[in-house]
């Protein structure tokens, strides 16, 4: 078993005794031990960013941004390394986590592009008003275990572009790929502005609290968010929240589709389903429900699930037991219920957490399959009649990610997209999404926006400056 990874605290490598077993999902048996940080870790990860935080505020822009650069030069340089670790913890094939890796560093490039205006508001002879953005302080990042480096990404870059200091807790399922992200970046930025913790048993529950935490940024469900912004709330931390999401997608009778079953079935099966923005709900006109879903039906059937250490794999397992128990029972639901499955549907019983592509039809709203999202690569496919009934049917849900209408008439739906209830919508495309460009949630899929000058000034605090004449 492999030896565990350092946090790194104040620029330094610590050594802590305790640790916890990583597991290998393609195995469903651990494969390494990660450090087990304990409060007293965290609270000198929380000193050392408060100590670096006055003299990273004072540095220019350019600055920051020479140094984001130099870490994504370090990162690919890396970055066959870093696939290897995380298709290990994560089990998505090596050009997957080839391909995460390879957005990140372009992401960091984005962001170091990034400038946050000053605002003149007035300016006369009496009185100029001017609206500048100042960092906050101390970020806390608490990553998912769906995609390690790239969300920690997310996370990690705005918030030192802005000017202030981070600690990071990646997931206790994925938290060897983000720790080696933390140890490159700390080759190329001052001690204390970058520091990680990890750990099980209440160290997210304290990091939510701590009383030297100005900000807390998450990606993951729903429930958790919930209990982070509670325990958030004693100390009024800034809060960025990434949350659950169980996108809709409606089919219009006019789409084509030959065009649009693969480019549905990228966006639904990707990442083995687990993302959160992927399209988990598929409502299809009548007179086209049965063409798209043997079409897809047939990708899955074709497409190649088994372990990274297979260069022939195209689709990895679930990333954990508890995962892979969700979406059996999900299965096993839709099948009591009277669910078709035209491919996958139960798992094979062969070691690791692998789950075949799933399509499944003769569903409907009510039934868990539908209502709930599945994280996982499970395709519900929903018959429709009237376009109006499915539109109201994909905003019935009290989640609010993303959504997509697919139609040959782009004007047509546009229109419908711009009346979906979610903070991102597409037409003819689903998940896909750009460093510059907004992306976050409405209703109970988050608060607040990550990427672009939208997500840099989350942030980032407004300071109003009048000077009277």
């Amino acid at each position: 078993m492999d030896e565990a990874q350092s946090v790194i605290i104040d620029g330094e490598k610590v050594a802590i005794a305790e640790t916890f077993e990583v597991i290998d999902p393609a195995r469903g048996e651990p494969f390494a031990r990660c450090p087990a940080a304990t409060p007293a870790h965290l609270d000198a990860a929380v000193a050392a960013a408060r100590r670096a935080f006055p003299a990273w505020a004072a540095a220019s822009l350019d600055e920051r941004a020479e140094r984001l650069n130099r870490i994504a030069d370090a990162v690919e340089a890396d970055k066959e390394a870093l696939a290897v670790l995380l298709s290990s913890e994560q089990g998505k094939p090596r050009a997957s986590a080839l391909g995460e890796i390879g957005a990140a560093i372009g992401w960091m490039r984005a962001t170091a592009a990034l400038r946050p205006p000053v605002e003149v508001i007035q300016d006369d002879d009496k009185l100029r008003i001017e609206v500048h953005r100042k960092p906050l302080g101390v970020v806390a990042s608490i990553t998912p275990w769906n995609h390690p480096v790239l969300i920690a990404t997310w996370h990690i870059m705005p918030a030192l572009m802005a000017g202030n200091c981070v600690v990071v807790k990646p997931s206790s399922f994925t938290p060897l790929s983000t720790l080696r992200l933390v140890e490159l970046a700390n080759a190329h930025l001052p001690p204390g502005v970058l520091n990680s913790v990890t750990g099980e048993g209440g160290l997210g529950r304290a990091m939510t609290g701590h009383p030297g935490i100005d900000k807390v940024v998450f990606t993951g469900s729903t429930p958790t968010g919930r209990n982070i912004m509670s325990n958030a709330a004693n100390t009024l931390k800034r809060l960025t929240l990434e949350l659950g999401g169980n996108d809709a997608a409606i089919v219009l009778p006019d789409a084509d589709v030959d065009a649009i079953a693969p480019v549905i079935f990228a966006k639904s099966f990707g990442n083995s389903g687990q993302t959160c923005a992927a399209l988990k709900r598929l409502y299809v006109h009548e007179s086209l429900h049965d063409a798209l879903a043997e079409k897809l039906a047939a990708l899955a059937r074709a497409a190649r699930v088994g372990p990274a250490s297979d260069p022939e794999s195209q689709f990895g397992p679930l990333q954990n037991k508890a995962q892979f128990d969700l979406v059996r029972e999900l299965a096993d639901d839709a099948r009591a219920q009277g669910g078709k499955f035209l491919a996958g549907g139960a798992a094979n019983g062969e070691k690791g957490y692998f789950f075949p592509l799933t399509v499944v039809t003769e569903v409907s709203d009510g039934m868990r399959i539908v209502d709930e999202e599945q994280f996982g690569p499970i395709l519900p496919i929903i018959r429709y009649s009237d376009v109006e009934d499915a539109l109201a049917r994909a905003n019935a849900s009290e989640n609010g990610l993303g959504g997509s209408i697919w139609s040959s008439d782009i004007k047509r739906a546009e229109a419908l997209a711009r009346r979906l209830d979610c903070g991102t919508a597409w037409v003819n495309d689903h998940s896909s999404i750009s460093p510059a460009a907004p992306f976050g949630g409405a209703k109970q899929s988050g608060i607040g926006v990550e990427f672009g000058h939208w997500g840099l000034e989350e942030y980032m605090q407004v300071q109003t400056v009048r000077i009277a004449r």
